[in-house]
């Protein structure tokens, strides 16, 4: 499955009104959505209360545009290819895409499905605007799976490489092995044992 059955509902979900049950407490802001429930969004209560055991995302709000930390939707999701950014010493990713005036010349990245310039080398400039790549071209996925696949699959390669280069340093050793044994040196000719008598010595005559 290329998207996750909540992606859609999350990226069309309202976020930050007052909850209608808490509306007096403290941390009534309704930033957080069920990943199990698919439903709407909540506040730091209900979660405690409804959503205790279920896979919960906390959404944040940058410059009036919902954005979610890296560190949270990368554990289900598969981000890559969308642009992260740093606010407030946190990495972050937007959900949906913003309006922007028109790309001026020279820029070196844009994203794919509305052309908003980017800071490094991604396609997308928000999860909405891949998964309509995705929905477009398909030559994209968010699911986590076929990414640890791959990666598993480029691992066991590397193995493979790295196993084959041993075996072939081994047999190339087993290879000088065998031919030393078939081919002895010559050893080297033995030490003599005779040893060069010195004199006698002489003892200065003692002064008169």
């Amino acid at each position: 499955m290329a998207v996750p059955p909540w992606l859609e509902p999350l990226l069309t979900t309202p976020f930050f009104s007052t909850c209608s049950v808490h509306g007096d407490a403290a941390r009534s802001e309704c930033n957080m959505y069920c990943l199990d429930c698919s439903g709407d969004s909540f506040c730091f209560y209900c979660r405690s209360s409804r959503h205790k055991d279920h896979q919960v995302i906390q959404i944040r709000r940058s410059s009036y545009h919902d954005v979610v930390r890296v560190a949270e939707i990368q554990k289900v999701l598969d981000i890559s290819g969308v642009q992260t950014y740093v606010i407030n010493s946190a990495r972050v990713l937007f959900l949906n895409e913003r309006p922007q005036p028109k790309t001026g010349k020279g820029v070196s990245h844009i994203c794919e499905t509305c052309g908003r310039s980017l800071l490094d080398p991604f396609r997308f400039c928000s999860l909405g605007c891949k998964l309509v790549g995705i929905k477009r071209n398909g030559d994209a996925s968010f699911n986590l799976e076929a990414k640890n696949e791959m990666g598993m699959e480029r691992g066991e390669g590397i193995s493979r490489r790295v196993s084959s280069s041993s075996s072939s340093r081994e047999e190339d050793e087993l290879r000088e092995g065998s031919q030393q044994d078939i081919y002895p040196s010559t050893p080297p000719p033995p030490p003599s044992s005779a040893r060069r008598r010195k004199g006698i010595p002489h003892r200065a005559p003692f002064a008169s």
